[in-house]
């Protein structure tokens, strides 16, 4: 499959893991179908994340994907504003670009690998862990074909995070991590309690 050589090298995910759910058709564009799923990728933790994953219908040709396929998945960390209740929310998937079987006889190795390479779009905010711990969370502009952006949140731990902590708007990062999942609750006007799912890429290394 042909890629363009900037998209990668500026936006690139490897995800290796379990589908969690049958594929649901997600939207059409430009006559093309495109479908999403859940995959889990463990950590060494054993804790599991389960990120959302969009398919093109050209790249399911030849395939038999259902709950409990194991994949390989090569693509791109996404996102777009969805309205709900008259409120935008930000969605973050990884949009495949290949995509492999992994047969059953053989070992199930979890990969979850992010490279980012884009600007600070946002003002960087320092806080701290409830066990003491610095963390800096980052908005980065990622560009990609067209002329759009995917503005991707990512989170900075310990000396990482003291570095991007003072960093201006505007900056251009590489930076490398995994796309993790993470389920909190908030509550309404009413004092209602819902469970929710935040995605966000927890650096491993940031370069400037």
């Amino acid at each position: 499959m042909e890629t363009n050589p900037d998209i990668i090298e500026t936006n690139r995910a490897r995800l290796t893991g379990e589908l969690l759910k049958e594929l649901d058709f997600s939207h059409r564009t430009y006559g093309e179908a495109f479908y999403e799923t859940l995959i889990g990728v463990e950590r060494s933790s054993g804790y599991r994340d389960e990120i959302r994953l969009q398919i093109s219908e050209r790249l399911l040709l030849g395939l038999d994907l259902h709950i409990g396929s194991r994949v390989d998945v090569r693509g791109q960390v996404r996102t777009y504003n969805e309205e709900i209740e008259g409120k935008s929310k930000l969605n973050i998937v990884v949009f495949a670009r290949e995509i492999s079987e992994i047969p059953e006889d053989e070992q199930l190795f979890y990969e979850n690998e992010i490279y980012l390479d884009g600007h600070i779009c946002k003002a960087p905010i320092r806080r701290t862990s409830p066990l003491g711990r610095e963390i800096c969370d980052i908005m980065l502009a990622v560009n990609r074909m067209y002329n759009k952006s995917d503005y991707i949140p990512c989170i900075a731990w310990g000396r990482n995070a003291s570095y991007a902590g003072v960093l201006d708007v505007g900056m251009r990062l590489t930076l490398t991590g995994r796309i993790q999942s993470r389920e909190y609750r908030k509550k309404d006007s009413m004092g209602n309690s819902t469970l929710h799912v935040a995605y966000e890429v927890s650096v491993v290394k940031i370069e400037g």
